[in-house]
């Protein structure tokens, strides 16, 4: 790597810190006391800033010209190293272990922690759901979605608008919420066919924000800013649940439904159509010169993606047991898609680690709650221009057919 600390590099970052320190001048040196009419110059504040704006900036220059690519590796070494991987990745041992041991964890988990650890557990489960289900659209389809938190209130809507006019329990309303939230995706993909990046993002922010919009005025039909209250929690037929058991048992529920989820978006992703979806992503126009019915293709992202919200929706709406349209903004859309976009484009791993550390983190950290959006967007910023390819980035299945070799090999023996 070249020699970094040079004057050129010196003066850039202080330059940087000049340029923090003019923004920053009228919040943080002064301040006017409105009740004794004086101002006060707070001159420490602007030494702390400009020296720490120099200190950042020298160190990000550094770790940018940290990042620089290495010079290529010869073919048989990279080979090599592509071959260790998937014998490490391959290892039944170590995979063994890991799954048991997690599993041990799930299942001692609420028995060791308290009511308030397992419901934070419970919404991060959530999100792994939501995030599995954005990531068929976004991270295997292409597809920018920045609606999808639409098909999350469809689904909590319908279990407690079903419960609150017909009395329908939520073992009921857990598969016509995925229905209904997959029609809505539908009815969203036909206008938006022949739309691409940026145009399709606006278009499904727009979706987002009507059914917010009325959600929260249709006053008749969703009760308004109000909300619904008193939705009851799932439960066994005759069996009665304290608040406690009622929690473990919805955590448990969460378990299996995140576990089938993985199974579905695994088998989806290496199906004919998951194949479909990838390409797609690349090129869309290569993809249906290949004979790919790309409407099909785009319909089937968004109605399996949206039919995943609409079961957390319901599982949400069972677990809050209070829902109104301020749950459902376009924030909650950013956070899911910043959960595929971390933790990976179509990495199922990645999309599971990337949940729990954006939804369990915030909880933890609720001592430095002032700042936890800086924080929130400083992590972003770093992974977008360190690693833009995710926590754990997707690795591409390749297939090989070896009939022919065999074929010639036995010509050779003859």
């Amino acid at each position: 790597m070249r020699k970094f600390f040079t004057l050129a590099e010196m003066k850039k970052s202080l330059l940087m810190a000049v340029w923090f320190i003019f923004l920053t001048f009228p919040i943080m040196v002064v301040r006017v006391n409105p009740i004794y009419k004086v101002v006060e110059w707070r001159w420490q504040n602007l030494v702390l800033v400009g020296v720490s704006a120099f200190f950042l900036s020298f160190l990000w220059r550094y770790f940018l010209a940290y990042k620089k690519p290495a010079p290529a590796k010869s073919p048989l070494e990279t080979s090599a190293r592509k071959g260790k991987l998937s014998e490490l990745q391959r290892h039944p041992a170590a995979r063994r272990a890991g799954i048991f041991l997690a599993a041990t964890l799930a299942v001692a988990f609420p028995y060791i922690f308290s009511t308030y650890q397992v419901n934070i557990m419970t919404t991060a489960l959530i999100y792994v759901v939501l995030g599995l289900g954005l990531n068929i659209v976004v991270g295997l389809a292409g597809l920018l979605d920045l609606g999808y938190v639409a098909f999350y209130a469809v689904g909590a809507y319908s279990y407690a608008l079903l419960n609150f006019h017909f009395g329908l329990s939520f073992w009921v309303c857990l598969p016509i919420g995925a229905a209904m939230a997959a029609l809505f995706g539908i009815i969203l993909g036909f206008p938006v066919l022949r739309l691409r990046g940026d145009y399709l993002a606006i278009v499904t922010l727009g979706f987002g924000e009507i059914i917010r919009l009325v959600l929260e005025n249709w006053n008749e039909f969703s009760k308004g800013p109000s909300g619904i209250a008193g939705i009851p929690r799932p439960g066994i037929v005759g069996v009665e649940m304290s608040l406690n058991t009622s929690s473990i048992f919805l955590y448990f529920l969460m378990i299996g439904l995140a576990l089938l989820t993985i199974l579905v978006v695994t088998r989806l992703r290496n199906s004919r159509i998951g194949r479909a979806w990838i390409a797609l992503r690349e090129d869309e126009i290569a993809c249906q010169a290949m004979g790919v019915d790309k409407t099909k293709t785009k319909l089937t992202a968004f109605a399996l993606g949206a039919t995943w919200a609409g079961m957390g929706g319901v599982i949400f709406a069972a677990k809050t047991t209070f829902i109104n349209p301020a749950s459902f903004t376009f924030l909650e859309s950013a956070i899911i898609l910043s959960i595929v976009v971390l933790g990976g484009m179509g990495s199922i791993i990645g999309v599971i680690a990337s949940a729990f550390i954006l939804i369990l983190l915030p909880e933890y950290l609720r001592a430095f709650s002032e700042y936890r959006m800086l924080i929130f967007g400083a992590v972003l910023v770093i992974m977008m221009v360190f690693r833009p390819q995710g926590l754990i980035s997707n690795v591409r299945q390749t297939y090989r057919f070896k009939g022919l070799q065999e074929e010639n090999k036995e010509g050779d023996i003859k």
